[in-house]
């Protein structure tokens, strides 16, 4: 049976190479016009539709996608300009509940990564090979994270989440 939860699987770690960076930056771009697409045409109802049972929303999920990218974007740049620093974790579940999620429409969400992602793409098309080795300590994982494996992490993330709701659509008959 299929996990509802991970629809594309969970994320695995990938070597360097040009052709995975192309790929990833691609995924990076392109997720504002995908996650666009995926909601397109939603109504209120469908929108408050978990993408499974005791699942976020749809609209919990768009906001999730802008918290979760605003958060990305920082770590990166923390990343660039600071030694090993210590990134700061948060309450997913918990920023999904605020009233943010629950009284702000989805296209607020949408508006902030299409420009989100425009300065993110910048800073990624320009970081020069050795630099994707520069690192972050995420203080929950007990654990170094390369700046390449938090590429590879928040692509998978763009994917993952457009799955939720594309595979919700497909079940629906939506």
């Amino acid at each position: 049976m299929e996990d509802l939860r991970y629809p594309i699987g969970k994320y695995e770690p990938q070597p360097y190479s040009s052709r995975q960076l192309e790929e990833w930056i691609i995924d990076i771009k392109y997720l504002p016009n995908h996650l666009e697409n995926a909601v397109l045409n939603l109504d209120e109802h469908q929108l408050d539709t978990p993408y499974r049972p005791e699942g976020w929303t749809v609209k919990q999920v768009v906001h999730h996608v802008a918290d979760s990218h605003m958060n990305a974007y920082i770590r990166f740049k923390l990343g660039l300009t600071e030694d090993t620093p210590v990134i700061k974790p948060y309450d997913e579940a918990a920023w999904a509940v605020l009233s943010d999620t629950k009284n702000l429409p989805i296209n607020v969400s949408l508006t902030l990564l299409f420009a989100l992602h425009k300065r993110w793409i910048e800073v990624l098309v320009n970081i020069k090979e050795e630099e994707w080795n520069r690192q972050v300590f995420h203080p929950e994982q007990k654990k170094e994270i390369s700046l390449w494996n938090l590429l590879g992490m928040y692509a998978w993330h763009s994917r993952h989440h457009i799955a939720h709701i594309t595979a919700l659509r497909h079940r629906m008959n939506w």
